[in-house]
């Protein structure tokens, strides 16, 4: 099986450790990247890269000079210093699939896991934050490669239930997070817009990078029901029964409002907004997260 391949879904279903799953999803995005004309972007995931003249020599990796007689500067631990913090959405609606192999919460820890795992590559400081009503546990960054084993060890044993306050929480982690860095947020977003949005804005003010990833299942993009179906809420319970077709056209309309109104006020707030389905490869959130990275250095 081609490396790219571990880039879908559906694959990356049948890999059972989280570990695994991350590390596959990398080596798929960096065959992908070889291979495309992101080339350049790729380079920049190699740990070392050959010393030239004017580089200051304490970068130097006597290790390396040791095996080659050559000179490498650790060029993460040397020229960069962003600190990621993955912030997981807990609450039951993220749990919801209709036809595909992973949840939306399991999409999204998945991608928290495979950004851990880009992180720690790039010996970047990298912590795990989770809420639902209120934040639930907080992993503070570090760089040493055990860090990624204590988020991928959490993040395994998360479940997601219940409802969400996502505004309150990003508030509190405005707050509680002092150092700038760069915070990823992974929810589905089913909450009034204003108050999140107000959130991002407290985010950005406090001096933090943001991208946010905005998870939703298939089916609640594409709305492929048909005939009369009933729907219940997975947080409060409460069914609704409904001609699918008769308002499919009305949904999607008001879905591409919601995800404009998103785009527009992210925009204007200067945080990255990336909308995702879970039928979607995981290289294109990747992508996104490498292209906030070169914008920073």
């Amino acid at each position: 099986m081609k490396a790219e391949s571990y880039l879908r879904p559906e694959v990356i279903r049948q890999v059972g450790r989280l570990d695994l799953r991350a590390k596959f999803i990398v080596e798929g995005f960096l065959a992908g990247l070889h291979a495309s004309p992101y080339h350049g972007f790729s380079v920049e995931f190699s740990e070392h890269r050959k010393y030239v003249p004017g580089d200051d020599l304490k970068d130097l990796d006597w290790n390396i000079y040791a095996k080659t007689e050559k000179f490498y500067i650790k060029k993460f631990q040397a020229e960069t210093n962003v600190t990621g913090y993955l912030v997981m959405d807990l609450s039951g609606s993220m749990a919801y699939t209709y036809r595909q192999e992973l949840t939306k919460f399991e999409y999204g820890i998945c991608l928290a896991a495979a950004l851990g795992y880009l992180m720690i590559h790039q010996q970047d400081p990298v912590g795990l934050i989770t809420f639902d009503t209120q934040i639930r546990s907080a992993l503070q960054p570090h760089s040493k490669r055990t860090q990624l084993g204590a988020i991928l060890a959490h993040l395994s044993n998360l479940q997601p239930s219940g409802t969400t306050d996502v505004a309150n929480c990003l508030h509190q982690v405005a707050a509680m997070v002092r150092s700038k860095g760069l915070v990823m947020v992974f929810s589905d977003l089913l909450t009034e817009p204003a108050p999140v949005i107000d959130a991002l804005h407290h985010l950005r003010h406090r001096g933090h990078e943001v991208i946010l990833f905005h998870i939703l299942d298939e089916a609640e993009v594409r709305f492929p029901f048909e005939g009369i179906v009933e729907f219940e809420d997975v947080e409060d319970h409460q069914r609704l029964t409904v001609d699918a077709l008769g308002m499919r056209t009305d949904y999607l309309e008001a879905l591409a409002e919601f995800r404009d109104h998103y785009r527009e006020e992210c925009s204007k707030a200067n945080v990255d907004y990336v909308e995702i389905d879970t039928s979607i490869g995981f290289d294109k959130a990747l992508m996104e997260y490498l292209v906030q990275r070169k914008k920073r250095f």
